[in-house]
């Protein structure tokens, strides 16, 4: 009797401690989805009233974001890889990569300026919303994955949602949109991280597809960083303080990876 006794207590608590690490799971996702929102309303705030010191932020979001991938999401994509090999996880990588090229040029972002393309730089912020969707959607499964790969690709989503809300309020101001008619892009595209964050409470991925999922969200942080936020922060301020941000967003995110792991 005693037994059993004991039995029902240890299952009891067992069920407890999986209760509260749900419910802090939840919490934590619905502290970064209110993060990425205030994050990417910043960027759009502060492209309107700093405009001579965004090369700097958008510097260190690059190298954030690059770390990321780099010192975060490859290792850990092999080390969920299971039976895929090294071949196969930079397949993925690389399948990431070009997919966030298309989505990237679809979206109009570097098209040359005529007043034809100026008439559909709204489509560009619509298609920016979206791809934001995705950023809070990696941000979630990266959670599923663990709770510290999910804060350290939570930190570089930040950054680069930040610049998504300068990017978002510069499309639109570009096509000819008053400010008033610019903040709701603004704040479509700051919801959508959110939205994204919140959605991945009712879906799982299975662990064996963790490695490829981590290899693929490499493959879009690689792109982020080298083919948009580097280009953009440095082709009108061309600075040695520049390049000295980008080196030290990705120092951050190397002290970071590095001090999760030893916790």
């Amino acid at each position: 009797m005693r037994s059993r006794i004991y039995y029902d207590g240890v299952g009891a608590r067992a069920v407890a401690h999986g209760f509260l690490r749900e419910r802090l799971h939840i919490v934590w996702l619905i502290a970064i989805a209110c993060a990425t929102f205030a994050s990417t309303v910043a960027g759009g705030a502060l492209a309107l009233r700093l405009r001579d010191q965004l090369h700097l932020i958008l510097g260190f979001s690059a190298g954030a974001v690059l770390g990321v991938a780099f010192f975060d999401l490859l290792p850990e994509s092999l080390g969920f890889g299971g039976g895929a090999g090294a071949a196969t996880l930079l397949a993925d990588t690389a399948l990431g990569f070009f997919a966030y090229l298309v989505i990237d040029r679809v979206a109009l972002v570097r098209t040359v300026e005529t007043p034809a393309t100026a008439r559909r730089r709204p489509l560009g912020a619509l298609l920016l919303c979206l791809h934001s969707l995705l950023d809070g959607i990696a941000i979630g499964l990266a959670f599923q994955a663990s709770r510290a790969i999910g804060v350290v690709v939570a930190v570089a989503v930040l950054s680069h949602d930040f610049s998504d809300g300068i990017n978002t309020m510069n499309l639109v101001l570009k096509s000819g949109t008053d400010r008033r008619g610019a903040w709701p892009w603004l704040l479509a595209d700051a919801a959508a991280p959110a939205a994204g964050v919140i959605a991945t409470l009712f879906f799982t991925v299975p662990s064996h597809a963790f490695g490829a999922l981590l290899a693929l969200f490499a493959g879009f942080f690689l792109y982020l960083g080298a083919s948009e936020l580097i280009p953009e922060s440095y082709h009108a301020h061309p600075k040695a303080l520049t390049t000295a941000m980008t080196l030290a967003g990705a120092a951050l995110i190397f002290w970071a990876v590095r001090l999760a792991q030893s916790a």
